[in-house]
């Protein structure tokens, strides 16, 4: 490869010499001493969400995989302080021995990465602040994390927040880390609130419906009194060479009756409630005539399991993009796109589309862009293809969050060296 084609590839990194630093001192020590000479960091933990963003060329990388581990955890105050880059699977398998779980739902991105799991660590979770099918009703990972500790670009220890649910204190500075993608600081510890898991988990499948009649359906739901959790439409797949059609094979279980497209609709609570709060659904949304299932906890589970982790584009070797928009304005956009050459599924009850985008260009992509902003939204490039131009601009900005967002920079990072670029060009 050559010198041009290594600047232009998404995988390459400019860095010839990885830093491997053992605790936040250290931490400290290593962002203070690159400080001071202007070299630009790459930080890093397990990796797995490296290729969301723009890629980097930086002169060090900074990995932060050994500051992993449980530092404390407290069940009866529900919250958990972690070395940053602890496995989300090792915090999750922790809080399940006391039934408690992080109700944001981490996304494991490494279906969509490498076609097989790879959850990684707490940091890259709260990096990217990309949460699962719960979050209309319970939030996002920023509204989880109720304090961290960290080193900004200037070497400086920093934290925010405390260890129990009701100390608030420094609260809108753990938003504010939440989804900087680590343009801001190292983060070293982070104190999530944790929750009950629900006793149970039961899910309406409507089948055949279209797009139209299946976001009517869903907004109806989210609309009722049941306190729905998740709410999503995995439509009829196009026929295309351009990508591999699978939802059938994907969510091939023994309680749901194979059709084209899926309407999901999840109830969780207590047995007694879930189960009366299920035939009230049905009853309100008047489905009783229509083919539909009704998953039970375990194949509920297994359900949203493969719908948060993005298992339908395991194979994907296109665009993969984010959209977060109004819901009323989730069918107009969609219909908006030629079918041919995009799959598509709804979450989050029509605010949220993933969108597979085959032959990509810049102009097809700023179209989109275009439409998706006019709709009050906004769209973020989270795969890129390696056979399609590159995207300049893989999140959405205007005028106003980029003065904002460079002003915040430089109180964090003023000489720009965390993961410069990674979101905007010049920060």
């Amino acid at each position: 490869m050559s010198a041009e084609e290594k600047q232009n590839s998404q995988t390459y990194q400019g860095s010839n010499s990885i830093e491997h630093p053992e605790n936040e001192k250290d931490v400290s020590e290593y962002i203070r001493r690159f400080y001071k000479s202007g070299i630009s960091l790459e930080l890093i933990g397990s990796g797995s969400k490296r290729k969301i963003g723009k890629p980097l060329q930086c002169e060090k990388i900074l990995n932060l995989s050994k500051l992993s581990g449980i530092i404390e955890y407290l069940p009866t105050e529900l919250y958990i302080k972690v070395r940053a880059c602890t496995p989300i699977n090792q915090i999750e398998e922790e809080l399940k021995k006391n039934k408690q779980q992080l109700v944001f739902e981490p996304i494991d991105f490494g279906y969509l990465f490498l076609g097989k799991s790879d959850y990684g660590t707490a940091a890259g979770h709260v990096a990217c602040n990309i949460s699962g099918p719960r979050r209309f009703k319970v939030g996002s990972v920023r509204d989880h994390v109720i304090g961290f500790r960290g080193v900004n670009g200037k070497g400086e220890i920093i934290k925010s927040g405390g260890n129990v649910v009701k100390n608030v204190t420094g609260y809108d500075l753990c938003k504010l880390i939440c989804g900087s993608y680590g343009t801001l600081a190292a983060l070293t510890e982070i104190t999530f609130k944790v929750l009950p898991t629900p006793n149970e988990s039961e899910t309406l499948v409507v089948l055949n419906l279209n797009l139209d009649s299946a976001a009517d359906l869903l907004a109806k739901a989210l609309s009722s009194s049941n306190d729905v959790s998740g709410a999503v439409f995995l439509p009829n797949e196009p026929q295309s060479n351009d990508y591999v059609a699978n939802v059938e094979e994907i969510f091939s279980l023994n309680d749901l009756k194979h059709a084209s497209s899926y309407t999901a609709i999840r109830i969780e609570g207590p047995k007694n409630s879930v189960d009366e709060r299920i035939q009230n659904i049905i009853s309100e949304l008047n489905v009783k005539n229509n083919d539909n299932s009704i998953l039970k906890t375990y194949q509920s589970e297994i359900f949203w399991k493969k719908v948060k982790n993005l298992e339908i584009f395991s194979s994907a070797k296109n665009n993969v993009a984010r959209i977060v928009l109004p819901p009323s304005y989730c069918t107009q956009l969609l219909h908006h796109l030629e079918p041919s050459k995009f799959r598509y599924y709804v979450d989050w009850g029509g605010a949220l589309i993933w969108l597979e985008i085959c032959e990509l260009t810049e102009k097809i992509f700023e179209d989109i862009r275009k439409k998706v902003v006019q709709c009050g939204g906004h769209i973020s490039m989270i795969k890129l293809s390696d056979y399609l131009p590159y995207v300049e601009e893989v999140f959405t900005v205007n005028k106003n969050l980029y003065n904002i967002s460079q002003n915040i920079k430089k109180s964090f990072d003023p000489k720009k060296i965390l993961n410069p670029g990674k979101m905007y060009t010049g920060i």
